[in-house]
């Protein structure tokens, strides 16, 4: 199996992994620097030097150049510093030439080679001028990158409402599809405001727990379908508490609906088999779009 060490660029991102002969051993919080496909960075060790199976591997390992010295973290913190600086500097640019964008973060390479810019937009725009213009006022390679709303809002961070920080920008490292049928299936209401997030985007915590609500739903007696009580009443199931473990039963005869536990119900076999043939046949259902950038 070949030997790896995890990098990491920023806080809360994607680990990548990086070929580490011939130095092979480094230690977590290691700072290295390595060679990427968009030049020289500097990163942080965040998942020590390991075998993994040649299957994780998805494409050529690049290579751990060397240690960081001191004078490349002192580089670092010298062009972090000067961030602010030239993020005012592309924001009164934009501003003055009227470029529908707004710009988010600046990022220097730890050399200062390179000056990356984060922007979202709402439509295509020519930048062209913009760059011409930072590179001869900043004096470093220009690079514009658009994201999208998901991203935006785990560059700026925030308060979600749970009352915690936003899992995006504290802890979630990679966004994850999150789809309607999510809502659905753990009986939110589905007003926009009401299951999304600052990004405006479905909220993601919304697939943390889809899978044991779809586990425990395998467990109750479908919507429609017939049961009997412990008292012999007979009713038909008209929804789910599946969080509850309970069914809204509508009593036969009446129009009385009950909250009942599925413990206490029974489902009526020839009713069970009806449903299952029901299910079985194809639906043309269109299908749900996920959110995602």
């Amino acid at each position: 199996m070949p030997l790896v060490v995890g990098v990491r660029f920023k806080p809360v991102t994607k680990i990548y992994y990086f070929d580490p002969l011939p130095f092979e051993h480094f230690k977590l919080e290691d700072r290295v620097i390595v060679e990427t496909s968009r030049g020289i960075e500097l990163g942080i060790v965040a998942m020590a030097s390991r075998e993994v199976p040649k299957s994780d591997i998805k494409s050529k390992l690049k290579r751990v150049m060397r240690l960081a010295t001191p004078v490349d973290l002192l580089q670092a913190e010298h062009f972090k510093a000067q961030e602010p600086v030239a993020l005012e500097k592309c924001e009164e640019l934009v501003s003055a030439m009227q470029i529908p964008i707004k710009v988010l973060q600046a990022e220097y390479s730890f050399d200062g080679s390179r000056l990356l810019f984060s922007f979202v937009s709402e439509q295509r725009v020519d930048f062209r001028d913009l760059v011409k213009e930072l590179a001869r006022s900043l004096r470093t390679r220009i690079e514009m990158k658009q994201v999208g709303a998901r991203d935006e809002t785990k560059i700026l961070d925030g308060y979600g409402r749970c009352g915690r920080r936003l899992c995006c920008s504290s802890w979630l490292t990679d966004f994850h599809p999150v789809s309607i049928r999510m809502a659905k299936l753990q009986g939110l209401p589905l007003a926009p405001a009401e299951i999304s997030g600052l990004c405006g985007r479905l909220l993601c915590c919304l697939a943390y727990e889809d899978e044991m609500y779809a586990e425990m739903k395998k467990e109750l007696p479908k919507v429609g379908s017939q049961v009997k009580t412990t008292q012999g009443a007979v009713a038909t199931v008209r929804g789910l508490n599946i969080i509850k473990e309970a069914c809204i039963l509508e009593m036969e005869g009446s129009d009385t609906y009950v909250e009942v536990s599925a413990a206490e119900i029974q489902v009526l076999q020839g009713d069970a088999r009806a449903k299952e043939k029901q299910d079985s046949q194809p639906a043309n259902k269109p299908k749900e779009e996920e959110n995602g950038d």
